[in-house]
């Protein structure tokens, strides 16, 4: 009895890239929780693949490692969350979901970088040249012909970063622009700078901190 063609097709494979995306996507919260301590077994067994198909995308488990942190720097995750906020809602709330989706970014970079240092692997920035770049949602990088150039880019680009980190909170303030007492861009820089110099200690909730910023410390008549 012949099989059909459906049954003897096979799903495509992977491109080198999809698969490191696929590797670094299930090792990051590993790296969160564990650092540097963390093995390639278990990355691979969560990844549902073998050991050996990390070391065909990935020089070395420093090249891993140092992906997990650019993934965790890259802001396109973030920035995709800002841009979905809806414009319909008041200024408190969209400031309130905006609050949300930026700590929960630095979180992220806070859990992969400190889990890291903690288990003894000092941090640097990736460098061009480090075989560590996953797939860049929001860049232009096309494949292994790019990531020296891509990576280039992204190791570069904070200034670029926080410009459009900036760009997208303004946009979230624009509509209101005509009752604010300062100009919209004066606003913008004033809320990111409170969430920049928040500490470790104690943290008002999102909502109690937009309610603070938009109308100040005194109560209310």
């Amino acid at each position: 009895m012949t099989s059909s063609p459906s049954a003897r097709r096979r799903a495509p494979g992977m491109t080198p890239e999809q698969r490191r995306e696929t590797i670094v996507s299930a090792a990051l919260p590993l790296v969160a929780e564990r650092g540097a301590a963390v093995t390639t077994a278990q990355i691979a067994r969560a990844a549902g693949i073998g050991e050996a198909t990390i070391f065909r995308v990935f020089d070395d488990k420093d090249a891993l490692l140092q992906a997990c942190i650019l993934r965790a720097l890259d802001p396109a995750n973030v920035l995709s969350q800002l841009h979905s906020i809806s414009l319909d809602q008041p200024l408190a709330d969209r400031l309130v979901e905006a609050l949300e989706a930026l700590d929960a970014h630095g979180a992220r970079i806070g859990a992969v970088i400190g889990a890291l240092h903690a288990s003894g692997m000092p941090h640097r920035r990736p460098r061009p040249g480090d075989d560590a770049l996953p797939h860049r949602r929001s860049g232009t990088g096309d494949g292994d012909g790019d990531r020296g150039g891509d990576l280039s880019a992204l190791s570069a680009s904070r200034d670029e970063s926080q410009a459009a980190t900036r760009r997208a909170v303004l946009d979230l303030i624009e509509p209101d622009r005509e009752t604010l007492r300062l100009p919209a861009e004066a606003v913008t820089d004033a809320f990111l700078g409170i969430i920049t110099g928040r500490g470790r200690g104690p943290q008002l909730p999102a909502a109690e901190l937009v309610d603070l910023f938009l109308y100040g410390a005194l109560a209310r008549p």
